[in-house]
């Protein structure tokens, strides 16, 4: 399920205004940070190795604290999607599979309304693999107890979605919130 949008231009936006550096300048910077996310996804480095490494490569002048604020805060929730997890809940077992850092799990992930609602977690940094290993959801299926077939798999990007679908998983490529249900319903999802 997709519950929050991000856009890495928030990221350069947050850095501007805690460096005072135009968003024009921090522009480079921004094609510098992803290869190291991945990394810190990957669970190939820890937080403060990622935060030593992004200021490195970048020249960034932050606080620890500053970069967190400016990392963490470019998620956008999606109303429609967290009130369509409320509606399945009493339904359904519900898993939450994720690439993300430690960083972004405990900041953006794991304090949103709807987290409790999820009966398992994996997540890439601690999997150590990213979307589209099967390793990730060969995880989350023995942590939710199923088998492939009894799981609906939604994901914004068509790889995942077809990752799942390799091991017997029902997919669904997330555009949005209505073609989601619709999509759901034609899987007769109660939703």
């Amino acid at each position: 399920m997709v519950i929050s949008s991000f856009e890495l231009r928030t990221l350069v936006r947050n850095i501007s205004t805690f460096t005072g550096r135009p968003v024009e300048e921090l522009s480079p910077v921004l094609e510098k940070i992803p290869a190291t996310a991945i990394d810190y996804e990957t669970g190939l480095l820890t937080t403060d190795e990622f935060f030593r490494t992004v200021l490195q490569r970048t020249g960034l002048s932050m606080t620890r604290e500053q970069f967190r604020l400016a990392y963490n805060n470019i998620f956008k929730p999606i109303p429609e999607n967290r009130e369509l997890i409320r509606r399945l809940k009493p339904h359904y077992k519900l898993g939450l599979l994720s690439n993300t850092s430690e960083w972004h799990f405990q900041h953006a992930i794991r304090t949103t309304d709807v987290f409790p609602l999820f009966d398992a977690v994996t997540l890439s940094y601690e999997v150590r693999a990213l979307k589209p290993a099967e390793a990730l959801y060969r995880d989350i299926l023995a942590k939710l107890q199923s088998a492939p077939e009894e799981c609906v798999y939604i994901d914004d990007i068509q790889v995942n979605v077809e990752a799942a679908e390799r091991i017997g998983m029902h997919g669904i490529q997330y555009h949005s919130p209505g073609q989601l249900l619709l999509s759901l319903r034609a899987l007769a999802v109660q939703a």
